[in-house]
């Protein structure tokens, strides 16, 4: 019986196996046929997916919500705004739950949530910096441009989160098994959550931005009012807040 060839083996072999007949030629592309389609696949039965690079973006993930809860922690003493401040208490908690969620797709893959990788390093220092800048807003700054720091802050840290659990979403898709289970039960716990965090704190940012300027900020921001959780939703309330913004300015 043929077996699937080493694409990375002896470069000469198909050469060496030259047909010499019409009955020849359709054995060579017959073995051929067989060393593409037969491509080893992983683990999960999922042809091209890289485990490795899997299961570093799930520690990835995890390390960034971890540094995520800092971040939340650290946003909450520059807040200002009342109505912000829910809104982040809320995403706060939120995060501390993914921390666990993610832990248990560790669990589910046989990872140590604790495993030390260079990625988490770089996530880690990322976190770490978007943490001490707003420490150095809030002790050199005032307190409405500590908030603005903030705020960029947090739409930093939930942008790659956001990317995060889209990919996550994705590899979700092409396993099988109880793997696949875990992990797409993991995404859609948090989508929703996800979404919220990321497309409402972009609203905050730009009409406390807005404010900071001089300009009508609307407040809450209609990413918020109108419970947006997906782009086309945001762009919506972007165009509207700045309808809004229009309609105040024609009334000066």
């Amino acid at each position: 019986m043929l077996h699937s060839l080493d694409l990375n083996a002896d470069s000469n072999l198909l050469r060496r196996s030259a047909p010499t007949s019409f009955s020849e030629s359709h054995d060579v592309l017959d073995l051929v046929y067989i060393a593409i389609v037969q491509t080893p696949t992983n683990q999960q039965g999922c042809p091209g997916m890289k485990d490795e690079q899997l299961h570093d973006l799930i520690l990835q993930s995890l390390e960034h919500e971890m540094g995520g809860v800092e971040v939340y922690e650290t946003a909450l003493k520059c807040v200002v705004n009342d109505d912000l401040k829910e809104e982040w208490t809320k995403y706060l908690e939120q995060t501390r739950t993914h921390v666990e969620v993610l832990h248990s797709v560790c669990e589910a893959f046989g990872l140590d949530p604790n495993e030390h990788a260079p990625s988490r390093k770089v996530v880690r220092t990322i976190g770490s910096a978007l943490v001490k800048a707003m420490h150095v807003a809030l002790e050199e700054g005032s307190a409405e441009a500590a908030q603005l720091v903030a705020c960029e802050a947090v739409v930093i840290a939930e942008t790659k989160d956001h990317a995060d659990w889209e990919l996550l979403a994705k590899c979700a898709e092409k396993l099988t098994g109880s793997k696949a289970a875990a992990l797409e039960k993991a995404c859609n716990e948090v989508e929703d959550q996800e979404d919220e965090h990321l497309y409402h704190s972009k609203g905050w940012c730009r009409e406390l931005w807005m404010q900071s300027l001089g300009l009508p900020p609307v407040l809450p921001p209609p990413e918020e009012r109108k419970n947006v959780k997906t782009a086309i939703g945001a762009s919506r309330a972007e165009q509207a807040a700045e309808k809004t913004r229009k309609r105040s300015n024609a009334k000066r």
